[in-house]
């Protein structure tokens, strides 16, 4: 079987949200450079997507993209190009360069590495609590409250509704899947306007009440001259509350499953701590975003396949990161220790790569060692929930019986 009418990517399929591998395997094997029903190119080989990636020359700006070639929404046509979210994750040199040098000022490895004490603080009250309820929900006790947690805390945010937040977070989150209905339109640009409104006011009210935090430090960043617009600091909080903490999320509720699913790497996690390797494997395996896009600038060819300049590529980071001509034999295997799992592209490449990869990879590692370390048996009561979500995937709800 080969060629494009002998298979298509169908993310809408049952059991695909549960279970993305074995459709994307397939995808991989027969029509790795793919032309999706909805008018965007799909790159499914791990050589493909990180040349992908690592190409400068490519857009992440929607104004490069031929409408023509995709199918939009009506309700999407009407949102003009200065209502685009501006933060790093949307935009091209040379702004991206300029912003990402004012952002990246508070990320800093000595910078997150410091944070570790209160992490493994907020981590242990969570657990705590936990073992007193004896079966508790992993994603609504640990996976979601503490990256929100820390996020607000290194912000120097006030107390906000957390549930509120997640539901505008959640809705806005969809945007980014390959397939949106319109009423999944409506509702992220609705709740797109109230999170914009909401941080507008944190925004002002840090201005008033100043501290030694990141918004604080965001609102002063300055690079010979340059500070942000309220607009641009706007956004890339935006960015940080939502793709930063969305993503940690997932991590940290789909990680424990895999664990809870694996017990030999249970046991060694158990018995000797996370291995080295052992986060960057639990990327690798279940790729909390699991694809990203670029905009062809000009006219590309992969594999002898032409996609035309104005396409949107679809990388699909879940299915790069099992491709068997790159990770060998064992790339349907589970293995911690794995030694070159840190080539994993979970954090995306080149000049995109995640601001934000060693903040959520030390919360993953602190949560997830933790959990296993302070519960000698852990049970998955019943079968989780997924997201729904096609790009963000993730667990909505696993509860587990710990004692």
């Amino acid at each position: 079987m080969s060629g494009t009418e002998s298979v298509f990517f169908n993310p809408l399929e049952v059991g695909y949200i549960e279970d993305p591998w074995p459709h994307l395997a397939e995808i991989r094997a027969h029509d790795p450079v793919h032309h999706l029903l909805t008018g965007q190119w799909g790159l499914f080989r791990y050589d493909d997507t990180f040349t992908l990636l690592r190409d400068p020359t490519l857009s992440v700006d929607d104004e490069n993209l031929d409408m023509e070639r995709l199918e939009r929404t009506a309700l999407l046509e009407d949102v003009g190009l200065d209502d685009r979210n501006r933060s790093i994750l949307n935009i091209d040199p040379p702004d991206h360069t300029r912003l990402r040098r004012l952002v990246s000022k508070a990320f800093t490895p000595r910078t997150i590495e410091a944070l570790r004490p209160m992490i493994q603080r907020m981590v242990d009250e969570m657990l705590e609590q936990m073992a007193v309820e004896g079966d508790a929900d992993v994603v609504e006790r640990l996976a979601f409250p503490l990256p929100f947690d820390v996020i607000s805390e290194m912000l120097g945010m006030p107390e906000a509704d957390k549930d509120l937040i997640r539901d505008w977070s959640g809705a806005i989150v969809k945007m980014i899947d390959p397939v949106v209905s319109e009423a999944e339109v409506a509702a992220a640009l609705d709740a797109d306007e109230k999170m914009g409104a909401h941080l507008a006011k944190v925004i002002e009210w840090k201005a008033e009440n100043r501290g030694d935090d990141l918004l604080t430090a965001l609102i002063d960043a300055e690079d010979e001259g340059d500070t942000m617009t309220a607009r641009e600091l706007r956004d890339q909080v935006s960015l940080l509350f939502i793709a930063g903490h969305e993503t940690t999320v997932n991590l940290i509720g789909t990680g424990i499953r895999e664990l809870l699913r694996h017990p030999d790497q249970l046991e060694l996690v158990r018995t000797h701590g996370m291995p080295p390797t052992g986060i960057d494997e639990l990327l690798r395996w279940v790729s909390p975003v699991q694809m990203t896009r670029r905009v062809a600038t000009a006219d590309l060819v992969f594999r002898g396949i032409d996609i035309p300049k104005g396409a949107l590529v679809l990388a699909s980071l879940a299915s790069a990161n099992r491709d068997p001509d790159f990770w060998g034999p064992t790339a349907e295997t589970f293995d911690l220790t794995r030694a070159n799992a840190g080539q994993h592209v979970s954090f995306g490449s080149g000049i995109h790569y995640c601001l934000g990869a060693s903040l959520a990879k030390l919360e993953a590692e602190v949560a997830i060692e933790s959990f296993v370390t302070r519960f000698g048996q852990v049970d998955i009561v019943d079968e989780p929930r997924w997201n729904g979500r096609i790009n963000l995937r993730g667990l909505d709800e696993l509860i587990v019986r710990t004692r």
